[in-house]
């Protein structure tokens, strides 16, 4: 859980990973009508509503894949394995926010009651990623593609950040999407109507966000440098220290 305080409400924050069951489900319903019989397609759909673990459930959907792949020729089984990486490495990139997203509850101050709830896509790094300001929250997430479906897919697909400003109700407003492509947020920072994030795979971009309209925030800046900064500090309200690491050496860097 990432945890943030303002003068009148606590907020906690969870992650929620999406049933894999219902994930298989709708890439069946999308893209695999044409792969699997009906019966199979049925099976699985009748399998999201049943009161059983999540293991449960995936057991004997594979279950139920494996014995359909079993009865197909070694030609038939080469060219469904085949499509089912192709269309699955699709699926995920177009359905990447879909799979991971984290549950914000807001408290009230006052009595410790539940005042609202709501959700984004994606994951937090830390309490860092989490702000409030004029009522509106902001939060930084991350998220990634998954990998394939039924042991297919070629592996994980890219991933990405986002950066979600919520109203005092917690209904999303407003997002500047897909920063650092294939990277995750190694640190970032909320200074009154600025953001500042770090991704960081092989170099280190910097990004400044401006927030000052929370319907419609904007990239404002980027800057690419070597190594990365996996914390950020305000020293003014114009500058951002970063404490980080090039190589095997410490790095400070004023931004």
């Amino acid at each position: 859980t990432v945890v943030t305080m303002s003068e009148n409400a606590l907020y906690v924050t969870y992650a929620r990973q999406e049933s894999m069951v219902a994930v298989l489900g709708g890439f069946l319903e999308e893209k695999g009508k044409d792969l699997f019989p009906a019966e199979l397609l049925e099976r699985v759909q009748k399998l999201k509503g049943y009161d059983l673990s999540e293991q449960t459930k995936l057991t004997e959907v594979m279950f139920l894949f494996q014995k359909f792949i079993n009865s197909l020729s070694s030609d038939e089984q080469l060219r469904v394995e085949n499509e089912l990486a192709n269309r699955t490495k699709d699926y995920f990139a177009q359905h990447a926010r879909e799979l991971t997203s984290t549950v914000i509850v807001k408290i009230n101050a006052g009595n410790l009651k539940i005042a609202q709830t709501g959700s984004v896509p994606g994951n937090l790094l830390n309490q860092f990623s989490l702000d409030e300001y004029k009522g509106n929250v902001r939060m930084a997430t991350t998220f990634s593609g998954g990998g394939g479906l039924f042991g297919f897919g070629g592996g994980a697909n890219e991933s990405g950040n986002d950066v979600y400003v919520l109203d005092e109700n917690l209904n999303i407003v407003g997002a500047v999407k897909d920063l650092g492509l294939g990277e995750r947020i190694y640190s970032a920072r909320f200074v009154e109507d600025k953001g500042y994030l770090v991704t960081f795979r092989q170099i280190d971009p910097f990004y400044v966000l401006d927030l000052h309209d929370p319907k419609n925030p904007v990239r404002a800046g980027e800057l690419k440098i070597p190594g990365f900064s996996s914390y950020l500090h305000p020293i003014t309200k114009d500058l951002v220290l970063g404490v980080g690491q090039e190589g095997s050496q410490v790095k400070l860097s004023l931004f």
